[in-house]
């Protein structure tokens, strides 16, 4: 009974523990987009997709903690045009472009416009992926460029190979992760103070009352 009873409670406890995040993966057409998904979810690279919109998950254990990470793999194309759901359901977001196809990096620029208009940057955490880091002689987007773009849009910046490596790609959704982690604590002690200063304005409120 004894045994029953501790079993319960550390199943209950790794229940509370477990925090879910949401990731929306957006970008151009053939950017890599799938291919990035499913290296991380299971190491292995597939160069060839259709245009399949899903989401897909994975259950990782970061800094002792459970994270299930859902992955919203969004067939957006070219377009700027990103739902008001899928704002909603994002906490993190990654914007994936081709280095070798500079109108899938204009793509990037314009989802990023989309995205400021309805979120503030310490809202919901991006992170800009420069794709297909295998093909450096046939590259049209500079490694300086990107950088550039993610520092004045406040974003995460990575380029990554998903048809070479495995490493270099569980870093990106692993980095997201952190961010939207960091932005819940942050979110979570600004609600406590902002109690605690709503609380003693109330006392003192009261206090000049009498």
């Amino acid at each position: 009974m004894v045994v029953a009873e501790k079993s319960r409670v550390e199943a209950m406890e790794g229940n509370q523990q477990r925090m879910e995040v949401n990731i929306l993966l957006l970008g151009a057409h053939s950017v890599g987009k799938t291919a990035l998904t499913v290296r991380f979810l299971t190491r292995r690279f597939i160069g060839e997709y259709g245009d399949i919109e899903s989401v897909y998950s994975r259950v990782d254990r970061i800094d002792g903690q459970e994270i299930c990470i859902n992955i919203w793999d969004c067939q957006a194309g070219e377009k700027s045009s990103i739902s008001d759901k899928q704002l909603q359901w994002a906490d993190g977001m990654i914007l994936v472009y081709d280095i070798c196809d500079r109108r899938s990096f204009d793509a990037v620029q314009q989802q990023l416009q989309t995205i400021r208009r309805t979120r503030k940057p310490s809202s919901t955490p991006v992170i800009i992926v420069g794709n297909k880091r295998d093909l450096l002689h046939r590259r049209s987007v500079s490694g300086e460029e990107g950088r550039l773009l993610a520092l004045t849009q406040r974003c995460g910046f990575f380029e990554v190979s998903a048809a070479e490596t495995y490493h270099g790609v569980l870093l990106v959704f692993h980095r997201l992760v952190d961010l939207v982690r960091e932005t819940r604590a942050l979110r979570k002690s600004t609600a406590v103070v902002r109690g605690i200063v709503r609380s003693v304005s109330a006392v003192f409120g009261k206090k000049r009352a009498e």
